[in-house]
């Protein structure tokens, strides 16, 4: 078995998303015919590209799309891994620690979410779908599509993070002068005492908060009323109109 990466590493750590599962964080918005598909998941790098098709059949099967929807999904999805898949094989920038900001500020039907924390991209065995659940949990939130999404929003901004990491470290290999670790500013010890770890089970959490600010960046959950939501969403429409 290939061991994993760890805090103790000292030499390059290849381009990966710094999770138990290597999966690609993959957003559709399509627009077609006067109608709309929009969708948020999670897809195995190392599946098939067959499984590409099937998936946009089912897709516009199941949700009634015109047909043309099939190949406008498929070619999404292949853009998505591409970039993903030019990334493989790079090594990361290793500055040592690597703790970088997390920040939630999501709606998933009528709920609210905004929250923000630290994350330890070392841990190369982290779950956010565990913590996603457990953090449901903690809070009492019943809707079911909380949690996928609160994963994803984290795999998306740790994808994010690991592909500025491949950026700089490939900067510092063209430079002699390169400052190295200069990117990661974020990612300091801020004094090597100040963090306090909020949740660790048997690795699968690497979430840290500044005790500090406990009180200030606690997690936020509201429910809004429908007619809040179809406030909220006009404005997004309108917004999201007026930057076409």
């Amino acid at each position: 078995m290939k061991a994993l990466p760890s805090s103790s590493s000292k030499g390059p750590v290849k381009f990966r998303v710094p999770t138990r599962e290597n999966l690609v964080p993959i957003r559709l918005d399509i627009e077609l015919e006067e109608q709309r598909y929009k969708d948020a998941f999670t897809w195995n790098p190392t599946d098939p590209d067959s499984e590409i098709t099937i998936f946009a059949k089912r897709t516009v099967k199941d949700l009634k799309l015109p047909p043309p929807f099939i190949m406008h999904i498929v070619q999404s999805i292949q853009t998505q891994l591409a970039e993903f898949r030019s990334y493989e094989g790079q090594d990361m920038l290793y500055t040592g620690d690597k703790i970088v900001p997390i920040k939630l500020d999501l709606r998933v039907n009528n709920t609210l979410i905004k929250d923000q924390f630290l994350w330890d991209m070392n841990n190369f065995e982290s779950d956010p779908e565990d913590f996603a659940k457990t953090f449901c949990d903690d809070l009492g939130i019943q809707d079911p599509e909380v949690g996928p999404a609160v994963a994803f929003a984290i795999r998306e901004q740790l994808y994010e993070t690991a592909v500025q990491s491949v950026a700089a470290a490939r900067e510092i290999r063209m430079s002699k002068k390169g400052r190295r670790g200069a990117e990661y500013v974020p990612a300091s010890k801020a004094g090597g005492t100040s963090l306090d770890l909020m949740k660790l089970f048997n690795n699968k959490y690497s979430v840290v908060r500044k005790r500090k600010d406990w009180d200030v960046y606690g997690p936020m959950v509201d429910l809004l009323s429908n007619e809040e939501v179809d406030a909220l969403e006009a404005r997004e429409e309108r917004n999201a109109r007026s930057m076409i």
